[in-house]
C-alpha cells in the first residue's frame, strides 16, 4: 500500500520551490509585495535542514516540525497559512499515512488555512488551488481509483485552480488593495499551493 513519506514530502516541496522561485517572485510582484518566492525558499530550506536532526520522526513529528518554523521563518501571511496547513495536517496523520488517511488530513489542513485567512474559493488565494486538489482527491478514492492515479488527478485539479486565478479579482491579501488591477495575473499563493500537493504526488510512495 502507498504510503506518504513526509520527510520526501517536504524535500521535495522545497525542490519545486527552488525551481520556480523567480517565477513565484515575479508573481508576487505584479499583485504584492514580490518576495513570496523568496520567503518561501527560506522557510523550506529551515526546514528541510531540521530533517537532519530528526532522521526518524514521524509524519507528524516532521508536518510539525515543518510548520512551526515556516510559521518562524517565512515572511508575511504565508508563513502563519502554511505553517497551519503543515501543523493541521501533522495531526490528521497521527492515525496513519495510507492515502485515505492523507486525504482527511490534507482537507483538515485546507479548512485551517480558510479560518485562518478567512477565505474561500474566488477569493484569488492559495485556496484556489488546495480547495480543488481537495475535491479531486476525495472524489478519485470514492470511486476506487489508486493512491497514483488520484494524486495525479488532484495536481490537475491544483493546476487548474491556479490558472482560474488569472482573471478573478483579488478579495483577500494584499492583492486586494488592488482591486480590478488584480486582474489578469495569477495568485503567487495559489502557484506555491499547486507544487505544494504536485509535491505530495512525488511523496507517496
Amino acid at each position: 500500500m502507498a504510503k506518504l513519506n513526509a520527510a520526501a514530502w517536504v524535500r521535495s516541496y522545497a525542490a519545486l520551490i527552488d525551481q520556480r522561485a523567480a517565477e513565484l517572485t515575479a508573481l508576487d510582484a505584479a499583485i504584492g509585495d514580490a518576495d513570496h518566492g523568496i520567503n518561501m525558499q527560506r522557510g523550506l530550506a529551515a526546514a528541510v535542514a531540521a530533517l537532519a536532526d530528526a532522521p526518524g520522526a514521524s509524519a507528524t513529528e516532521v508536518c510539525k516540525q515543518t510548520g512551526m518554523i515556516l510559521v518562524r521563518t517565512v515572511g508575511g501571511a504565508s508563513g502563519p497559512l502554511y505553517g497551519t496547513f503543515f501543523l493541521r495536517v501533522a495531526d490528521g496523520l497521527e492515525s496513519g499515512t495510507d492515502v485515505t488517511t492523507f486525504a482527511k488530513a490534507f482537507r483538515a489542513g485546507l479548512e485551517a488555512v480558510m479560518a485562518r485567512g478567512k477565505a474561500e474559493r474566488g477569493d484569488k488565494t492559495m485556496v484556489d488551488a488546495l480547495a480543488p486538489a481537495a475535491d479531486c482527491l476525495d472524489r478519485q478514492l470514492a470511486v476506487g481509483s489508486g493512491p497514483a492515479t488520484a494524486l495525479e488527478a488532484a495536481v490537475a485539479a491544483a493546476e487548474a485552480g491556479r490558472k482560474a486565478t488569472a482573471p478573478m479579482q483579488a478579495r483577500k491579501g494584499r492583492a486586494s488593495y488592488l482591486g480590478e488591477r488584480s486582474v489578469g495575473h495569477i495568485d503567487p499563493g495559489a502557484m506555491s499551493a499547486m507544487l505544494l500537493v504536485r509535491a505530495a504526488r512525488q511523496a507517496l510512495r
